[in-house]
């Protein structure tokens, strides 16, 4: 595949089939030789690019790799409403774990927490790649509210975070054990009592 070298926002308009090429490779690197062994180098060789197109694409290998594990639309973050406040959040919760426990996720996790801690900057510019995706739950847990199904102080980012931190760290001390779903009734009951009117 040719090299985008126009220079970024000249010339050519890039090529969606490079950043395909590109997200692709570093998915596949990744899980092959891990976080910490992986180059730019590499996964421009394997995409057949260049790393100035890289790097005109994502500013860093931890955001490149973040969009390889969770893409932008990604569905596995996308809920249905089953009209039970309940089920969403279990629904949620199996979303989220099954989101985190896909290999590329696994294997990015521990580097890509290296890198928050080292630059608070990254943080929020992360963070908000999960934004779309759980904007309708967010919603979902506002209305509930307004409706007097849950406290009117429970605040759903925190709600969020509570959930997704609580499955991010089931699987890491979980190993490869899967979540199931007596986790997600016993969790869904935790965090639902800490919520209700």
């Amino acid at each position: 595949m040719k090299a985008d070298t126009s220079p970024a926002g000249q010339g050519r308009p890039r090529d969606p089939r490079i950043d395909a090429a590109v997200l692709a490779a570093a998915a596949e690197l990744v899980v092959e030789v891990g976080y910490a062994e992986l180059s730019i180098a590499a996964i421009a060789e394997r995409a057949g690019t260049s790393k100035p197109a890289i790097y005109r694409r994502w500013p860093s290998k931890t955001h490149l790799l973040h969009e390889a594990a969770f893409p932008t639309e990604d569905e596995r973050l996308t809920l249905p409403d089953s009209g039970s406040l309940a089920e969403d959040l279990a629904e949620m919760l199996r979303r989220t774990a099954a989101a985190f426990a896909d290999p590329v996720a696994r294997a990015i996790t521990p580097g890509l927490m290296a890198e928050i801690a080292a630059d608070p900057a990254l943080h929020p510019a992360l963070l908000e790649r999960f934004g779309g995706a759980w904007k309708g739950f967010h919603d979902r847990i506002v209305l509930a509210a307004e409706r007097g199904e849950v406290r009117a102080d429970a605040d759903p980012d925190i709600l969020i975070e509570t959930l997704a931190g609580a499955a991010l760290m089931r699987l890491l001390l979980a190993g490869d054990d899967p979540l199931d779903e007596g986790w997600v009734s016993h969790t869904t009951d935790l965090l639902m009592k800490g919520i209700a009117a």
